[in-house]
């Protein structure tokens, strides 16, 4: 109940509540009186008797009885009254007082009794909008505290990838100065190795980089219209080379038209494709490793498939395989190190490109990731607009 209704309600009591035992009072009397000058007028009593039994109704007991009663009615009005305002106003104001408190000293776990909820007042509003704040705080307190868990443990990670070429060059360099390469060949060997232990360090900053833009929202994008096709045919020669010399065979097909064309980022399209294949590299642990590239026609959008022959994800990984930091080896194997955002950044640039992405895998067989994204579609325009963009063409 509202409040202006209580106050209402209150007032009325209070001030109609005496009136009328006061009116049903005098009613009586006057009723009495009239009656008793009935009986005068007819006869009917001595005018001696009537006094005397006026007298004895109205008597100073009487007014003392009735005065008595009305203070009883009084109080026992104004204790209910009290009652009812207590338990329906300060009861639950003390309560909210109470809640907010805790929220003051960070306690973002004390929740009201469920009855304060219930109808449509003032306090009840409260209630609802101090329940919706405690929760979205918490829920702020939440992904605070996950985010500040998830960037300790970047910390950690990075530490731990960055220390171990590092650790590395240091060791080749000082074997350099030290005079150990004392032939061309270790010379060789030495330099190539300090070199792709500088290339490792300069992938997982850039990585750091494209982390601090999801963070942020502040991706950089240059949208183009990108024929599919022609695309992927140059990013799988690219990307071809490097497999090669790992020796893993990389099989594409493509079954969509050759004109197909799709709205995206060149670079960063690159990018997912290249963070992909480096997850499933990491991850093939058979001698013949095999990757294949699949593009597919889906009438108004295009599915690209990369799947691996690898050790494949485990049903429990599975969903988690886009989350920050989430890594399915947990003993950081430097082998197989990386910052865990790979497959973040990832899910990021297709969700910003209007495609989504999801992954497949069979433990010990591979596994796939599956992204989507729309086709582009020229604009269909009438012909009076044709003849309109050619004379404007013509006058420039």
């Amino acid at each position: 109940m509202k409040l202006r209704t209580r106050l209402i309600i209150t007032f009325c009591i209070i001030i109609i509540l005496p009136t009328v035992l006061s009116g049903i009072a005098f009613m009586l009397l006057g009723s009495f009186a009239m009656h008793s000058k009935i009986a005068l007028d007819a006869g009917l009593v001595p005018p001696g008797d009537i006094m005397l039994e006026i007298r004895k109704v109205v008597s100073p007991t009487l007014i003392a009885a009735l005065i008595v009663t009305i203070l009883i009615i009084l109080m026992i009005t104004a204790i209910l009254l009290t009652g009812w305002i207590w338990k329906g106003v300060l009861d639950p104001v003390s309560q909210l007082n109470t809640a907010l408190q805790k929220v003051a000293e960070g306690d973002l776990n004390y929740q009201l009794e469920p009855g304060m909820y219930a109808g449509k007042g003032e306090i009840q509003t409260m209630a609802k909008n101090y329940e919706d704040m405690r929760l979205r705080l918490k829920e702020t307190q939440d992904e605070m505290m996950e985010h500040e868990h998830a960037n300790r443990e970047l910390i950690s990670n990075i530490s731990h990838d960055l220390k171990t070429p590092i650790t590395s060059v240091k060791g080749y360099v000082e074997g350099i100065m030290d005079g150990v390469a004392d032939t061309p060949e270790k010379m060789d060997r030495y330099i190539r190795t300090i070199y792709n232990k500088a290339n490792d360090m300069d992938k997982l900053i850039n990585e750091l980089t494209i982390y601090a833009g999801i963070d942020t929202n502040r991706i950089p994008y240059n949208f183009h219209r990108i024929n599919i096709a022609e695309y992927f045919g140059d990013c799988v020669e690219e990307v071809g080379l490097d497999l090669e010399s790992k020796n893993i065979r990389l099989n594409y097909s493509n079954i969509t038209a050759p004109d197909t064309m799709i709205i995206a980022d060149p670079e960063q399209m690159k990018r997912v494709i290249n963070n992909i294949i480096s997850n499933s590299v990491k991850y093939i642990d058979k001698p013949d490793g095999e990757i294949d590239i699949r593009i597919l026609d889906e009438v108004d959008s295009v599915r690209i498939e990369i799947e691996d022959n690898g050790k494949g994800i485990s049903p429990r990984d599975l969903p988690k395989v886009f989350e920050r930091f989430y890594r399915t080896d947990s003993s950081r194997n430097s082998s197989k190190g990386g910052s865990g955002i790979g497959l973040s950044i990832v899910k990021k640039i297709i969700e910003d490109h209007g495609g989504y992405i999801w992954a497949t895998s069979k433990e010990g067989e591979g596994t796939c990731m599956h992204f989507v994204l729309r086709k582009y579609s020229e604009p269909v325009t009438s012909d009076e607009d044709s003849v309109i963009d050619d004379n404007e063409d013509d006058t420039v």
